[in-house]
């Protein structure tokens, strides 16, 4: 019998996106989730919490292999201590990690603390393998849903985003799951790098609306940091290919009772 793959966040965006390519490939998956879920064919549901750490014993009974998707907007690099710890302890073979491209170069709080996680699995002394995501089109489309319908956009100077599809990288990181520990892999960002004017304008367009843009500059480090792209992915990084006009056009053609 095969060891079934223990994921992490396997409720959530990418979680949902990545779980029936491991069904697919002919995996059985056990979910971490904080709240009791029913049981599916090939899917077990454990409860458990990886920042309070409860529940990870259990759930690494009989695994190999761990993906760590599950996080937030605190609590990562703990979550991720306490995961590495109980899978060192339970002779775990491959543990995945989701990050953000610029970890270790932005200077925010989120970042930071994705640079600590990445630490912990790392120093882990379990193999394993850490792949960088830009933002998903998916968490970058409220923002910009909601500042295209101020009558005047703000526009702060030098910030730029790769957003990427989610199923490109579900995609990726289902391939990486069923694969060998690789390390630092190269980081996967979407086609096109764009400012907040340029992913403003491509919601507004197909809706006949324009919009004025009010530039103004991030002070300090943080603005620094994104001035020089500290937060955009490298010559070396793997591109996506649904462009960001194209997941748009996507969800326009999608009823909104069905998003």
């Amino acid at each position: 019998m095969t060891a079934p793959i223990l994921v992490t966040g396997g409720t959530g965006n990418i979680g949902r996106r990545v779980v029936p390519l491991l069904r697919a490939a002919g995996r059985d998956v056990r979910i971490l989730t904080r709240h009791p879920r029913a049981d599916m064919p090939g899917i077990q549901h454990v409860e458990g919490d990886t920042v309070a750490g409860r529940g990870l014993t259990a759930a690494l009974d009989g695994v190999e292999v761990v993906l760590h998707l599950a996080g937030g907007a605190k609590g990562d690099d703990i979550a991720a201590g306490n995961l590495a710890a109980a899978a060192r302890a339970g002779g775990i073979r491959h543990l995945l990690l989701i990050s953000v491209i610029g970890a270790d170069r932005m200077p925010i709080g989120y970042f930071r603390a994705k640079a600590e996680a990445e630490r912990a699995i790392m120093e882990s002394g379990v193999p394993w393998t850490v792949l960088r995501a830009a933002q998903l089109h998916d968490f970058v489309f409220p923002v910009v849903k909601a500042m295209a319908a101020l009558p005047l956009t703000p526009a702060p100077r030098g910030l730029r985003f790769e957003p990427v599809d989610g199923d490109e990288v579900a995609a990726r990181l289902a391939e990486l799951t069923l694969g060998s520990p690789a390390g630092r892999v190269r980081d996967l960002a979407g086609p096109d790098v764009l400012d907040i004017r340029d992913l403003v304008a491509a919601f507004n367009e197909p809706r006949g609306r324009r919009r004025r843009t009010m530039p103004f500059p991030l002070p300090g480090a943080v603005g620094r940091a994104y001035a020089v792209g500290d937060n955009l992915a490298g010559e070396d990084a793997q591109r996506g290919t649904r462009a960001w006009a194209e997941y748009l056009a996507g969800r326009a053609a999608v009823p909104a009772a069905a998003r």
